[in-house]
């Protein structure tokens, strides 16, 4: 399956090394909250995963650890009053088993980071932010596309060159 179409472009910037993309993280983290869902799309070590631990570490109050939720499917956080989901739908078969992890609920109520939302692209909120991290050299590219560019573009003014 395929992301959702359409998809508007909203920046694609070169991340040359693994700081660039912790920079990228961190500097989006304050403009993200409740409702908020981020759907990471890309091949195996593109950094998908890097990009989401440093999201998650400069939103928490308290260092801690944040492991990979490939095995768990979510993992969970609390960051002040926000709750921060980060969930790996590689493994799921049906989309049924969102339901069944509350991932449904939390994309109202929680920050999401979904890793392989294309899996299941069709039950993305609508206003998700859709991140495509491709390798590039030694570094990435990271595409950032909504089908609801309006809430973003002034969000991400500042955050992803124009």
């Amino acid at each position: 399956m395929s992301d959702p179409s359409p998809l508007f472009d909203l920046g694609t910037m070169r991340l040359p090394d693994a700081e660039a993309t912790s920079a990228l993280a961190q500097r989006l983290a304050p403009h993200l909250g409740p409702g908020d869902c981020l759907c990471l799309m890309g091949d195996l070590g593109a950094g998908k995963t890097h990009f989401a631990r440093a999201l998650i570490q400069a939103r928490l109050t308290e260092p801690e650890d944040v492991p990979s939720p490939t095995f768990t499917l979510v993992q969970t956080y609390q960051a002040g009053g926000l709750e921060i989901w980060h969930s790996d739908l590689y493994r799921l078969s049906d989309a049924q088993e969102m339901d069944e992890l509350g991932l449904t609920e939390a994309f109202e109520t929680a920050l999401c980071l979904i890793e392989w939302p294309d899996r299941f692209a069709d039950e993305m909120p609508e206003a998700a932010l859709w991140l495509q991290f491709a390798m590039a050299g030694e570094g990435r590219v990271v595409t950032l596309r909504s089908a609801r560019p309006d809430p973003w573009q002034a969000r991400l003014a500042g955050v992803v060159p124009g």
